[in-house]
């Protein structure tokens, strides 16, 4: 099984250009990368908000204002 194109490795390897596993696939991998790591951050941003919202919603809100206030 050979993901570059070559059956044997008994050539002038000057001839090759590349020698890495999937030629070609540069840009769609790119691509994909970047549209997962886009993803994952409005996952997160979502995740962190809703977290935040309900941490905001904890406690008696008279009584933080009243601590608030103090100061």
């Amino acid at each position: 099984m050979s993901t570059i194109g070559y059956e044997s490795w008994a050539v002038d390897l000057a001839d090759v250009s590349a020698i890495y596993p999937f030629q070609g696939w540069e840009m769609p991998m790119t691509i994909i990368g970047v549209i997962f790591w886009l993803a994952w951050h409005r996952i997160q941003f979502v995740r962190e908000g809703q977290h935040l919202e309900e941490a905001r919603k904890m406690g008696e809100k008279e009584k933080i204002d009243k601590m608030l206030e103090r100061y």
